[in-house]
């Protein structure tokens, strides 16, 4: 396929053959994260900006929390500042990372995972001005209690559904290190989960396939047509991952995989030669564009945030 770049927010992104999918890699990623100023920087999660037109929270390695920066154009950010930090008391948070927060009614909503012992749980935790985070409760609202669920719980992604007045949870459950599968609940409260009886809602593809080892992180997003797309991460072993993405009529059941899986590869001698984690996506209808943001990592030299754009919003 032949090289060629396109401009998005006044960038220039060059084309990385990426299987004839129309997912292009921006060519100055990493965005976020180096080995020199702010470490590792990895699952991200975007939403829609008030001053700005993005705001990136991002697990921040090096400080064991949760950071926020932002952003107009996509791949240029600003300082980061701590929103939630570790709390080694609490007994379940020595260390924060894979967060997703909301905004509803004046409150940003924050779910977050905290790590200790070899476990992972979920928490949560809000704010007024989307920047510094108070827990709502001192023990995490969710956790392992399943078999399919292994040891840990992680990676929630949440929306609010106005028309039924509940939270909508997506999350990874399993091994602590990765995870295994992508289980569902809901919440009236954000606070006391059910989870669906359908659990494990996504679990990972077929033997020799790209991911035929485990699934992890994702996050779905509504369609107009009334549709459901989730992207997620695959992976074809514990230390080889892509991202791709399925589409369901109701967001829970019935996954189609996109014919273009993966969406997003290691390319070799760059950041992300070894795996592509954990998407976050924002659908820009006025650009007529996706924008992905994920975390990739180059064997033992470090995780940090990448962008990827899709010209169009077909994805099928």
């Amino acid at each position: 396929m032949r090289a060629f770049a396109i401009v998005v927010f006044g960038v220039c992104v060059a084309c990385a053959a990426q299987a004839g999918n129309g997912w292009v890699k921006y060519e100055g990623n990493p965005v976020m994260g180096d080995p020199v100023n702010l470490g590792t920087c990895f699952d991200v999660n975007v939403i829609k900006g008030s001053d700005t037109a993005f705001s990136m929270y991002f697990s921040w390695r090096p400080k064991k929390a949760i950071a926020l920066v932002k952003g107009d154009d996509g791949a240029t950010w600003s300082k980061p500042t701590i929103c939630l930090a570790a709390d080694p008391v609490s007994g379940w948070e020595d260390d924060l990372n894979r967060s997703c927060t909301v905004f509803k009614d004046g409150v940003y909503h924050m779910w977050y995972t905290g790590q200790a012992r070899g476990y992972s749980k979920i928490g949560y935790a809000t704010s007024r001005d989307g920047v510094a985070f108070t827990r709502v409760s001192k023990l995490p609202v969710m956790i392992s209690e399943h078999p399919w669920e292994g040891f840990s719980v992680m990676n929630p992604y949440v929306r609010w559904d106005a028309a039924r007045g509940v939270w909508r949870m997506w999350y990874a459950a399993g091994e602590t290190y990765e995870p295994n599968v992508l289980c569902y609940a809901e919440s009236k409260d954000g606070l006391k989960w059910e989870k669906s009886l359908l659990n494990p809602i996504f679990v990972k593809g077929a033997k020799d396939s790209w991911e035929q080892d485990r699934i992890g992180g994702c996050e779905v997003h509504p369609l107009p047509d009334g549709r459901w797309v989730m992207f997620y991460i695959g992976y074809s072993d514990i230390h080889t991952a892509r991202i791709g993405a399925a589409i369901s009529p109701d967001g829970v059941t019935r996954w189609t995989r996109l014919k273009t899986n993966p969406i997003v590869s290691p390319t070799p001698d760059t950041f992300d030669a070894s795996a592509c984690y954990k998407p976050s996506v924002f659908r820009d209808e006025k650009g007529d564009r996706w924008l992905l943001w994920y975390n990739g990592r180059n064997t033992n030299k470090g995780e940090y945030i990448g962008l990827v754009i899709h010209k169009g919003l077909d994805l099928e």
